[in-house]
């Protein structure tokens, strides 16, 4: 049986990535997940001032530095056990729900539904709808979010100074407060956006559509007549058409470190999380949910260009030591986080699914986990954070006036452990910190992509990206757009090339 390879070239924000799948007769048997790109912020942060990781660590993405920011400061304040006053809380989730908002309805219109235009789609019943909404730079629904997200991220630039790379977050708080013109221009920021999603997205209100519950409920609402042409109908439609609800399921454990710290109850002694969206292991085999414990999370390198260790680490025993072995069963500078022993997804699904959407959680009850859902979750993630942006921009209203930043002691980052997680745009986020002697010690990374797109660990296992493949038949393997679907719907933020190798033979799919 002749076995072929395809190389998908990924040019990635997070770094390049390349992903490789070989071949029998058109069936994917297999996948590697190849970081291409070493960075070395971990490196770039050990023995530097603690504060040092504020102004640096939003440099690491260029699409979620806010994300970084706020891991960051969560780490510092754990550390600290400093206190940091509720109004400093709503503006710092005011902003990364921004951040959020902006990526999930970009990823959507300019990244992952312009691939409906692939010449395989020409002569699809939708294809003169889909090309009008979804066309880019032309299409209505991608012109629209142009304009939205442009605005959204005025949210971050009210407070942070700037989007992206903004360091406005310190341990206790935030380096400005709150006052009316402010409240005033991030109501109008949100409710314009808001306004653009409920008529050109939804056609309907955020709270009509968050109320959905089941799959047969949200197919009724869809086939409403005041839905036609709408980019929400329209996506679901095309997509299901062509079959993306029935490929790309991967990892069926779904984790989540929760969403939005909450300002009442954030503060020292820092036990559990304390989170407005709830944090959470889901199991899609049984439909249970565990709690989320970040002792279990560990880095595997056996597959991975860096100095061996046995088995997982957890990050505060972690390293980040180049050991460059190409040709060998070592295939990527990204490791390989598991959940104890387990492969997760992480995401927007992951977030709904353990914050309890009754909606999404029976769509993967009916259909499994699919490519159609995990880009679905993306758009419901976002209404449901724009209502908690309404509710913050007037519960910051209301704490005018208040303190924005207790000063801590000067000592009080001189030495200890502490780590902080968020939900960034493409999922979970974690900073794990040491101090000692007054410098970092340790500083260790686990992006929500390093989950989703690792390598296989000590134990042979693919990661979630590599098994969202495997087992797929492509119809055409000079224009392989299911992987471009698959791997898009992870927001992967990228310029995808693949090239095909095999029968002396080369092409290149732009995804």
């Amino acid at each position: 049986m002749a076995r072929r390879t395809l190389g998908i070239d990924l040019n990635r924000v997070e770094g390049d990535l390349e992903f490789e799948v070989d071949l029998e007769d058109n069936r994917i048997v297999n996948a590697r997940c190849i970081g291409t790109l070493f960075r070395g912020f971990e490196q770039l942060l050990v023995d530097r001032a603690p504060r040092d990781s504020l102004v640096i660590t939003p440099r690491v993405c260029g699409i979620c530095g806010t994300a970084h920011l706020y891991t960051a400061v969560l780490a510092l304040e754990r550390i600290g056990q400093l206190a940091v006053p509720p109004q400093a809380t709503l503006i710092r989730n005011l902003c990364l729900m921004a951040e959020n908002v902006q990526s999930d309805l970009r990823q959507t219109f300019l990244f992952f539904v312009p691939d409906f235009l692939n010449p395989r789609y020409a002569g699809h019943p939708l294809a003169a709808e889909v090309a009008r909404a979804f066309q880019p730079m032309k299409g209505s629904a991608v012109v629209g979010a142009l304009g939205v997200t442009r605005k959204i991220l005025q949210v971050v630039a009210i407070f942070g100074g700037q989007w992206p790379h903004s360091s406005y977050m310190l341990p206790g708080g935030v380096t400005r407060g709150a006052n009316e013109r402010d409240i005033v221009d991030c109501r109008e920021l949100v409710e314009s956006t808001i306004a653009w999603v409920e008529d050109a997205v939804l056609g309907d209100r955020l709270e009509a559509f968050l109320d959905l519950d089941s799959l047969p409920a949200l197919e009724r609402w869809l086939a409403e007549p005041a839905r036609a042409g709408l980019a929400l109908p329209l996506f679901c439609a095309f997509s299901r058409s062509i079959g993306l609800d029935r490929i790309g399921g991967g990892a069926r454990t779904f984790l989540s470190g929760g969403s939005y710290h909450d300002p009442e109850a954030w503060g020292p002694p820092y036990g559990d999380q304390k989170t407005l969206l709830a944090a959470g292991i889901f199991d899609a085999d049984d439909g249970s949910l565990a709690p989320f414990d970040p002792d279990r999370v560990s880095e595997h390198v056996r597959h991975s260009w860096f100095r061996p260790y046995e088995g997982g680490r957890h990050p505060y025993q972690g390293e980040t030591v180049p050991d460059y072995q190409p040709g060998t069963d070592r295939y990527t500078w990204a490791k390989a986080p598991r959940y104890g022993e387990q492969v997760v997804e992480t995401g927007p699904l992951a977030e709904l699914l353990a914050a309890g959407d009754a909606l999404c959680r029976d769509i993967v009850a009916s259909l499994g986990p699919n490519t159609w859902l995990r880009q679905f979750a993306r758009l419901r993630r976002a209404a449901r954070v724009l209502l908690l942006m309404r509710e913050h921009v007037e519960a910051l209203g209301r704490r005018i006036g208040e303190p924005h930043y207790l000063h801590p002691a000067a000592d009080t980052l001189s030495d200890g452990d502490g780590f902080g997680l968020v939900q960034a745009a493409r999922g979970t986020l974690g900073h794990w910190v040491q101090i000692r002697d007054g410098r970092i010690a340790r500083y260790q990374i686990v992006t929500p992509t390093a989950w989703n797109a690792s390598p296989r660990d000590s134990a042979g296992r693919h990661g979630h990206w590599e098994q969202s493949v495997i087992g797929l038949e492509l119809a055409d393997t000079e224009d392989p757009v299911e992987l471009g679907h698959i791997v898009r719907s992870h927001d992967p933020c990228l310029v995808c090339t693949v090239h095909f190798a095999g029968s002396g033979k080369r092409i290149r799919y732009g995804v």
